[in-house]
């Protein structure tokens, strides 16, 4: 097979891999090239954004994982690239000005560390043949050693092992042959440890990802889990996939849930991910999101205007005098907003909302939250 038709088919198949799918702008978005390969979003440190080339090394699975349609048992076109061509299909895209950086994971070959090996191996070829200085992201893959984790590390700019499910249980069910606490909960502490404040790999980055709604756990058991992640192993990042009916095994629980609720589990995902956002950047703790009986959040309503309603002896706040925690509890209130009242109080009162450039409804719900004392 023709390296640039392995390219096309194992684009496609990265693909499940839908981290960056639920976003709130264009820039959010992965998108597909015109030659099939997929680019996903990066925010750069000077600010704006860029594009990685995302690919698959290989699509050839030994593993059972039931939510995958790239399971060992699947009928789907196999192939594999070997590093030499990946590295020069990127510096062909790099050189070219098309990418942004490298986003690299495979399906397992054989054995985990020789599919770490492999994916090590191109990073390895770009950065010394290539002399290539830029971004490079590697997926670690689950029951790696500990000397090929480390490796990633010292060759990557940032690193990512997906968690998949909230508990052994869950990752069970999806996958026999998976051992959750060796082959996943391992790998991500000794990440967690590398980049520990002091220690050689502190600036690299970390992020894992959730399969949501493929087994049946609930959303407090992903907040448990996420709440952990960012507690205990400072992890930058913690992405959700939204489990896709049709994709998996017909046995599990998440093909016979989405009989139940067709379009929920895309806004399950949303509603995921602003539980990430209010405990990374608006000080939520993980008992302040208020679930349903069965420990769920609310499709119907974000989970900041749930705890709003919750609580209404919180408010009005004061927005010429609150603290910042406080500021942020105001629904329709975020993070650059606060900013804006902060630098607006050190040159006199706010005495509107107008005032802060904020218009339309979510000045209208503001006002309902504040006064200008």
């Amino acid at each position: 097979m023709e390296t640039i038709e392995k390219l096309k088919i194992l684009s496609e198949d990265s693909q499940y891999d839908l981290a960056c799918a639920c976003g709130t702008n264009k820039y959010d978005h992965r998108r597909r090239g015109l030659d099939g390969r997929w680019l996903y979003p990066v925010s750069l440190p000077q600010g704006g954004y860029s594009v990685l080339l995302k690919t698959l090394l290989s699509n050839a699975c030994t593993n059972d994982c039931k939510y995958c349609p790239l399971r060992s048992e699947s009928n789907v076109r196999r192939c594999t690239l070997r590093p030499e061509e990946i590295a020069n299909i990127f510096m062909g895209y790099y050189r070219r000005k098309k990418v942004f950086g490298l986003f690299l994971s495979s399906a397992v070959i054989g054995s985990p560390d020789f599919t770490m090996e492999k994916i090590n191996s191109v990073a390895r070829l770009l950065r010394e043949r290539h002399e290539y200085r830029g971004y490079i992201h590697l997926k670690i893959i689950p029951g790696a050693s500990d000397a090929a984790v480390e490796q990633a590390f010292s060759l990557a700019t940032a690193v990512s092992l997906n968690i998949e499910t909230p508990g052994n249980k869950h990752c069970s069910t999806l996958s026999p042959r998976k051992n959750y606490e060796r082959d996943i909960i391992r790998p991500l502490k000794l990440m967690g440890k590398l980049t520990g404040e002091g220690m050689r790999f502190s600036k690299k980055k970390c992020t894992t990802q959730f399969i949501v709604g493929a087994s049946d756990e609930t959303d407090s058991e992903i907040i448990r889990y996420l709440f952990r992640i960012y507690d205990r192993l400072n992890f930058n990042r913690v992405y959700f996939s939204a489990y896709q009916k049709g994709l998996g095994n017909p046995d599990i629980p998440g093909e016979k849930r989405q009989l139940s609720m067709p379009d929920g589990h895309f806004l399950r995902e949303h509603r995921l991910y602003q539980t990430d956002f209010l405990l990374r950047r608006y000080g939520f703790r993980e008992e302040d999101f208020l679930l349903d009986k069965n420990g769920n959040l609310r499709l119907d309503k974000d989970p900041k205007q749930v705890w709003a309603d919750s609580h209404p002896g919180f408010y009005p706040v004061r927005l010429n005098s609150s603290a910042r925690r406080t500021l942020l509890r105001v629904p329709g209130i975020g993070p650059e907003t606060v900013r804006r009242i902060l630098r607006a109080r050190r040159e006199g009162r706010i005495r509107s909302i107008d005032a802060l450039g904020v218009r339309g409804k979510r000045a209208d719900t503001i006002r309902k939250y504040v006064i200008f004392e």
